[in-house]
C-alpha cells in the first residue's frame, strides 16, 4: 500500500483526472480524496517518477516532504470548507484546522506563513472571496443569499471584505461583466 500526496487537487474533476490517469498506469486505488491517493499496490521510485511526470501534464505535483504535505492538507481542508461546508461550521478557523489536521494551530500557522508568504486567515478570506465571485458570476443567488451560503455574519461584512480584497463592491463587480476570478491553485 502506498500513499501519494498530490498538490493542486482542488475539485471533484481533479479527483476524476487523477483517478483515471493512475488507473491507466496500473495503480489499484483504495481511496482518493482531495490531495491524497492511497493505492493498494506498492510503487517503486521509478513508477512514482512516471506517475509524477504524467500528473504534471495536468498541473498536479507529487509532494514528498512533510512541510509541503502539511501545507497542501491545510489548503485542501480550507477549499473543502469553503466549497462544501461553509454553513456547517460552528468552530473558529483555528479550531476547525486543529480538528481536521490534528496538529497545533500555531505550528500550522507559522509553517503556512513562512512557506506561502500569507497567513492562513488571509488565504481563507481569499478563498471565500473567489467563491463569492463565482456565485456572483452565476447570477443565481442574491448577495444576501451568498452571504448566508458562505456563513458571513451580514451582507455588509461580505461587501466590506469583498471590496478590501478586490477593490470593487460586489455590485460593481457584477456590472463589469468581466471574469476577474483567480484559479484556486493560483491563490
Amino acid at each position: 500500500m502506498t500513499k501519494i500526496h498530490i498538490k493542486n487537487m482542488v475539485c471533484n474533476r481533479c479527483i476524476l483526472v487523477v483517478k483515471s490517469e493512475l488507473e491507466k498506469l496500473g495503480c489499484k486505488i483504495d481511496t482518493i480524496e482531495l490531495g491524497e491517493v492511497i493505492v493498494s499496490n506498492d510503487i517503486s521510485e521509478n513508477e512514482k517518477q512516471i506517475i509524477a511526470t504524467k500528473l504534471e501534464t495536468f498541473g498536479f505535483e507529487i509532494l514528498n516532504d512533510s512541510s509541503s504535505k502539511t501545507i497542501e492538507k491545510i489548503k485542501t481542508v480550507l477549499i473543502d470548507l469553503v466549497h462544501n461546508k461553509s454553513n456547517d461550521i460552528n468552530l473558529t478557523l483555528s479550531e476547525y484546522l486543529i480538528k481536521n489536521i490534528h496538529q497545533d494551530y500555531s505550528k500550522l500557522s507559522n509553517l503556512f506563513s513562512n512557506v506561502e508568504g500569507i497567513n492562513i486567515e488571509k488565504y481563507f478570506i481569499n478563498l471565500r472571496i473567489e467563491k463569492v465571485k463565482e456565485l456572483i458570476v452565476y447570477d443565481e443567488l442574491s448577495l444576501s443569499e451568498i452571504a448566508d451560503v458562505l456563513n458571513y455574519s451580514s451582507v455588509a461584512h461580505l461587501s466590506n471584505q469583498f471590496k478590501k480584497v478586490t477593490g470593487f463592491s460586489p455590485t460593481y463587480f457584477k456590472k463589469i461583466k468581466e471574469n476577474k476570478r483567480i484559479e484556486l491553485d493560483q491563490l
